[in-house]
């Protein structure tokens, strides 16, 4: 998204390339901050309401959370930083996978 000023918001794709509609969601998860994140029962609560509210599938939308915060804590490793957040938000979804 762009932020065209009076304009409003602008979607935008320079490649025109289509992906999984479910990983766009994944980054809610994660997100604004591990306190809010990471806050008991928030990500069940959080998993739900986008599978509910988007029409995703709750296993599909698990699936891509653990990989791709699999794949930032990776990142963050790489450079020597701290992955805490990412790696705990893959457990959970790994957990809720596993039940």
């Amino acid at each position: 998204m762009l932020d065209a000023g009076i304009r409003g918001w602008l979607a935008i794709d320079p490649k025109g390339l289509l992906g999984e509609r479910t990983f766009d969601f994944v980054n809610i998860l994660r997100n604004p901050d591990a306190v809010t994140a990471l806050a008991p029962g928030r990500f069940g609560r959080q998993v739900d309401v986008l599978a509910d509210s988007a029409g995703l599938d709750r296993h599909r939308l698990l699936k891509w959370t653990l990989a791709f915060a699999g794949l930032s804590a990776a990142w963050h490793l790489a450079d020597r930083e701290p992955a805490d957040l990412d790696l705990a938000v893959a457990g959970l979804a790994a957990a809720a996978l596993a039940r």
